[in-house]
């Protein structure tokens, strides 16, 4: 999806009335309720916790003080800011006063109590898969595993007509989904643990999904030959996980897939921008179990929409160390590559280990969408702090340094070098996203 077509997803979006973002709704949620609280039960806390995180609930929702979901950060769409709730059970600025039902019908209908319809910024049409069992537990890490903090969170304030909520009953209707997840009996264990995982608590097609004119996901799980084929959200481009050799996941291996999620790099990429959060705070506290169940059902993927190819032959290769390293032939983009890209990683694109990743046969530069490797090089990124992983690998931002003429031959230049065989990228596109992201 280019990013032209997200803008023009973005104006048919407006006719029904929806908003992508990556977090919860806004505001102080205002239940009210003499229900009684039921008790604490340690054990669904425990595991209460344990469902937060592979949510990855405290991306979105910890403060900007890093209080846990005590909320009020803004999340960009592309109709507005959208600020993230306070989680915690503070009876008056969080969901202290919410009943074990009340917590249910927002997590899994985006119904808040007293009738009021969230955005679909939270991604409640994933939780409604869960059963009874993981939202009780989940309600009663809320209530009981989590500090309360008295944090107002702004309000959230979108223009008409995207402040007319009433109208997110009708999306709910046609575009979420509603059902509980049911094991295929033909499946393995492991892959409908992954599939539980993927399609529901890790909502993972919130991002990697591409969204449809009502700014839907376009499905919500293997059936679907859309599903997980790659999305914008707040420019970034979130990659391909199909099976596609080029830009999707074909030429991962299940041991690379669950070590990438649980260090937050492997020898082929490292996690970044908008995904680099999910690691820290979600995926590195996944089991082993659980990061291999994810791995094997995102390898059960057929390939689709597929996008670039890559030639791994040594030929292929030394014809791009020759441009580069004796400037014959000259191509655009190579010098711009050889003087501040190549020191890291290298000039037959293999990266460096420990360092920075290889870019030849990267499914980023093979991707459809350049988004992610343009915004890369105009701001950088650091890959995130996680146990076993090492220090945080760090790439520089050329902003200041680099015109939208220089970003554009250098980005096409790594997308045909090496091997890599993806379409080059013009100016125009580096301006609008330099105007986008007002960098």
């Amino acid at each position: 999806m280019k990013l032209a077509r997200s803008r023009r997803s973005t104006l048919a979006a407006a006719v029904c009335i929806s908003v992508l973002c990556a977090a919860c709704d806004d505001g102080n949620p205002g239940a009210t309720s003499d229900a009684p609280r039921p008790p604490p039960d340690p054990a669904q806390i425990a595991r209460g916790e344990q469902l937060a995180k592979a949510g990855d609930c405290a991306s979105c929702h910890d403060s900007a003080q890093h209080q846990p979901f005590a909320g009020g950060q803004p999340v960009n769409s592309p109709f507005g800011s959208i600020y993230a709730s306070n989680l915690t059970p503070d009876p008056v600025h969080g969901i202290g006063r919410y009943t074990p039902a009340q917590f249910a019908a927002a997590l899994q209908r985006g119904v808040a109590p007293g009738g009021k319809r969230l955005y679909p910024a939270m991604p409640y049409p994933s939780f409604a898969s869960l059963g009874p069992q993981d939202v009780n537990a989940l309600y009663q890490y809320f209530m009981y595993g989590v500090a309360p903090v008295p944090n107002v969170v702004p309000q959230t304030r979108l223009p008409f007509p995207f402040n007319q909520r009433w109208v997110l009953r009708f999306w709910t209707m046609v575009f979420a989904r509603h059902a509980r997840f049911e094991p295929d009996p033909a499946r393995s264990a492991q892959w409908n643990r992954g599939a539980w995982l993927v399609q529901g608590l890790g909502h993972c097609g919130a991002c990697h999904t591409p969204r449809g004119p009502a700014y839907n996901e376009m499905g919500y799980d293997q059936h679907s030959p859309l599903y997980l084929t790659g999305g914008v959200i707040d420019h970034w481009y979130a990659p391909n996980l199909t099976g596609d050799p080029g830009s999707g996941l074909g030429r991962w291996s299940v041991d690379d897939i669950a070590t990438f999620l649980r260090d937050g790099h492997n020898t082929r990429a490292y996690a970044f921008g908008a995904m680099a959060p999910v690691v820290g705070e979600s995926t590195q506290h996944l089991s082993d179990d659980d990061l291999r169940s994810i791995a094997v059902y995102l390898k059960s993927l057929p390939a689709h929409a597929p996008s670039g190819s890559y030639d791994d032959s040594p030929a292929a290769r030394a014809s791009t160390r020759a441009a580069l390293q004796l400037g014959t032939p000259e191509r655009p983009g190579a010098g711009v590559y050889l003087a501040f890209c190549a020191k890291c990683h290298g000039a037959d694109g293999g990266g460096t280990p420990g360092k920075a990743p290889p870019l030849a046969g990267s499914a980023l530069a093979l991707s459809e969408d350049p988004t992610s490797a343009l915004r890369l090089v105009i701001e950088g990124s650091a890959s995130p702090q996680t146990a076993g992983g090492g220090a945080p690998r760090k790439m520089p931002g050329f902003r200041g340094q680099f015109t939208d003429s220089e970003i554009a031959q250098v980005v096409s230049f790594v997308r045909g070098a090496w091997g890599n065989n993806a379409a080059p990228v013009a100016p125009a596109e580096v301006t609008r996203l330099r105007a986008a992201i007002h960098r």
